[in-house]
């Protein structure tokens, strides 16, 4: 509010009724704020709620005033997802077997063992990765090639002045039978995204759609979201792995750090798998969690080769799929620009090359 104050000094007047702006400055205040401008003329405010299950929580209830960025990054994506569906089905393409082929009342740790035979994660030694990122980016490839969309962005679109929120939600999943799509919020801490993207991805094992506000500290409400949890955590460190590592001989601390660089989480996601396993009593856990948390509390790095960027926020699956189309006639350009969000042809085929796809 007080920004807006700011840009519009009469902006308490114009509440307030004792002043009316003009038609310029409401088409500037729409403009400022993302609202279409025929609101502004009605009696009482849209009601706006967000078009899949709401399953953050504040204490124990849910967030019910979604931003108009949580808004328009829902609604991108599902397009996005609505033009993949249809692609699909035209070239008499299937759906990923495993949506929807679990319940919350199954094992998490036999649902996980599933998620990492699909994706052959239990073949596969983490700490051969040589940083996070790496990790992140081998998940996210791998998740892919078995047929759901995976799109990471921190802002809305490429509109660097609309950055997402990481306190109003991490993720979302929006689960269909031909195209489940995973969307992470691309603003939350690096770490913090690999266990976001592995929640998500449980909630496709479930065929439920939701957007969550996950993270390794907090207790769900939501029996769906603590099932989601715990495969995440299992996904991500099984605890039979986690074992046959620990050494008990050394400290807590050591072992945190050790065992978080192995696999390739945070310091936190760590701890709760101590926890879970029995190795570390809870009051010491929480001590050690409050520490970690305050230290590691820092925004993630920004910049990187742009089209490399721009396709990991639309899907490099999407993107290939959305170029091949449009190069064959399918698609039309204008309508490709729109769902990869951008505007001419130079970028359009300089993101084909950066997915490998050539044109002429």
């Amino acid at each position: 509010m007080r920004e807006l104050t700011q840009r519009f000094p009469y902006l308490p007047d114009w509440i307030s009724g004792d002043e009316a702006p003009t038609l310029n400055q409401l088409e500037e205040l729409a403009s400022v704020t993302h609202a279409p401008l025929g609101a502004f003329f009605l009696e009482t405010p849209p009601s706006e709620t967000i078009p899949i299950p709401d399953l953050r929580t504040v204490g124990d209830a849910g967030v019910r005033r979604p931003s108009g960025d949580l808004l328009d990054t829902i609604y991108a994506c599902q397009r996005r997802q609505g033009w993949y569906h249809d692609h699909l089905r035209l070239e008499g393409e299937s759906g990923p077997a495993f949506v929807g082929s679990a319940k919350v009342g199954d094992d998490p740790r036999a649902t996980a063992a599933t998620i990492r035979r699909v994706l052959g994660l239990d073949t596969l030694d983490p700490s051969t990765f040589r940083t996070w990122e790496d990790a992140f980016r081998d998940l996210i490839e791998r998740i892919e090639d078995a047929g759901v969309l995976v799109m990471v962005n921190g802002v809305v679109g490429h509109d660097t002045h609309r950055r997402l929120d990481s306190e109003e939600f991490r993720g979302f999943a929006l689960v269909d039978p031909l195209a489940p799509l995973i969307f992470v919020n691309g603003a939350d801490a690096k770490l913090a995204q690999t266990f976001t993207l592995a929640h998500e991805l449980a909630h496709v094992w479930l065929g439920e759609s939701g957007v969550s506000d996950v993270a390794p500290d907090r207790v769900q409400a939501l029996a769906t979201e603590r099932w989601c949890n715990a495969v995440a955590a299992e996904v991500l460190v099984p605890e039979e792995a986690l074992r046959a590592e620990f050494r008990a001989a050394a400290t807590v601390e050591s072992e945190t750090s050790r065992l978080a660089q192995h696999f390739k989480v945070s310091r936190l996601v760590m701890l709760r798998r101590f926890l879970e396993a029995g190795l570390l009593d809870a009051t010491r856990m929480w001590a050690l969690y409050r520490s970690y948390a305050a230290s590691s509390a820092k925004p993630p790095s920004a910049g990187g080769n742009f089209y490399a960027v721009a396709a990991r926020r639309v899907s490099p699956r999407f993107a290939r799929a959305l170029y091949a189309s449009t190069l064959e006639g399918h698609t039309g350009f204008m309508a490709a620009f729109r769902l990869l969000d951008i505007k001419n042809t130079q970028t359009f085929h300089g993101l084909g090359e950066q997915l490998g796809v050539r044109h002429g």
